[in-house]
């Protein structure tokens, strides 16, 4: 871990800013740790579209101390000729001053800098276009014996990496091995290398070499299911995984431990922050049983911390106290303005995958301020109604385009008493805006002399 300068870390924020949209255009569409507008959710809804129609080998891997071994040379290279190249080669052999003895770095990019994740990003770049590379070569043949084209080649072998984690998708084991050896070869030639205890093969639905179905990524299971339900004759189920339970579990029941002795507010005040957080992650996979499950061990849990509190008293009292109805509700923690808040009461909602090549830095504001609600230099406003109305004009029902022109509507109009507020206001194409206020002046029109 390294820590730069004050100094150093503004200048590193300033290049980040000038490099970032250059490479955001360069960046391969399965990469998404670290970048702007991505998160792990967009990397566990591509895992789903590649394998929730065919059940498929999985290479599980992770890249050995990627941030501390990538090399300086190779990363440069790549870099090329930026206005931004010799600030960047003073950060990369700045060297380590520690416990008054200073090392040279000859590796690595510093961990802790701004810049830091980017480079990384930069270092790592290449690694799909090779195996696409490598996936127009396979032995993929349709039901007739002919070979596929090469897109259908491509789009059944696949690559997905969040930072220095990825894994590698296909349904012939041999195709697996094979790309594994051809991305460990790949990342030897920036300094890299797979770490053997990290990487494991294993299979969507059935076991292999005595590993279980399924994989862990990023804190989900991925696993399909026999079922005879459905006409594939599985049903792929991506979960929180079981390691993540047990943290988050862990978690609560510390904070209860911590908080034996204190007022009923501020325990619920800690509790519902890292409840809500981790619900929220999980909102968008099968997650609603796991989400009852750690309601009923953490009221357990809670229960035990009230019975502790008053050991003479007797239950009816401690129920009367501490779990006293709120609403509809009976059995959950509350005091006054504090109520806990429940793993269950979060709704399970599907995520939007981006799109492989979108950037924020593209100009398509009209996709971005739908997707996230803001986007630089578009109004606060503007960008909420898109994201309410879902990229669509509420008159012609078509979607926006960036190039469109759009405009801001009172449904009632200010005329008649309209008030300017979000319940009142719409957006609309100008050419139905145009026919909007034609029609609503005829019904002024008809109102004044009637």
């Amino acid at each position: 871990m390294g820590i730069p300068t004050i100094y150093d870390r503004a200048l590193q924020a300033l290049v980040k800013i000038g490099m970032e949209p250059e490479w955001e255009a360069r960046f391969e569409p399965n990469s998404y740790g670290f970048r702007p507008g991505r998160s792990t959710h967009d990397a566990i809804e591509s895992i789903y579209n590649a394998i929730h129609l065919k059940s498929k080998y999985i290479l599980d891997a992770d890249i050995s101390k990627c941030f501390d071994r990538i090399s300086h040379d190779a990363l440069l290279r790549k870099i090329g000729k930026t206005p931004y190249r010799q600030l960047i080669k003073q950060w990369l052999k700045s060297g380590v001053f520690e416990h008054k003895q200073f090392s040279d770095t000859v590796e690595g990019t510093p961990q802790g800098g701004i810049i830091s994740p980017l480079l990384a990003n930069i270092a790592l770049h290449g690694m799909e276009e090779r195996l696409m590379e490598f996936a127009k070569t396979v032995d993929l043949k349709n039901s007739r014996g002919y070979q596929q084209g090469w897109q259908i080649k491509c789009q059944a072998l696949k690559l997905i990496r969040y930072a220095d984690d990825f894994i590698i998708l296909h349904e012939d084991i041999t195709v697996v091995l094979q790309a594994k050896t051809i991305i460990q070869e790949w990342l030897n030639q920036v300094g890299l290398e797979l770490k053997p205890e990290k990487t494991r093969i294993a299979h969507t639905l059935k076991e292999h070499e005595g590993n279980k179905p399924g994989f862990d990524f990023l804190g989900f299971t991925v696993r399909q299911w026999e079922v005879k339900s459905t006409r594939l004759g599985f049903k792929t189920l991506i979960k929180p995984s079981l390691k993540s339970i047990k943290t988050h579990y862990r978690k609560l029941a510390g904070i209860c431990d911590q908080y034996k002795t204190a007022p009923v507010g501020p325990l619920i005040a800690k509790l519902n922050p890292v409840i809500r957080g981790w619900a929220n992650y999980y909102s968008s996979v099968v997650s609603k049983e796991t989400f009852y499950t750690l309601d009923n061990l953490l009221w357990r849990r809670l229960w035990r911390w009230a019975k502790r509190r008053h050991p003479n008293k007797p239950s009816a009292w401690v129920k009367t106290k501490y779990f006293s109805p709120y609403e509809t509700r009976n059995w959950i923690l509350n005091q006054g303005k504090y109520v806990l808040n429940l793993h269950s009461d979060v709704p399970i909602i599907g995520y939007h995958k981006i799109r492989g090549n979108k950037s924020p830095y593209d100009g398509d504001w009209i996709y971005w301020s739908n997707r996230v609600g803001k986007y630089p230099g578009v109004k606060t406003r503007i960008a909420n109604l898109l994201k309410s109305q879902k990229n669509k004009c509420t008159s012609c029902g078509l979607n926006f385009r960036p190039t469109d022109r759009i405009e801001v509507d009172h449904i009632v109009p200010r005329s008649v008493g309209g008030e300017d507020t979000y319940k009142n206001i719409q957006l609309l194409h100008r050419h139905c805006h145009d026919v909007k206020t034609a029609e609503d002046l005829k019904a002024v029109n008809f109102l004044k002399t009637h």
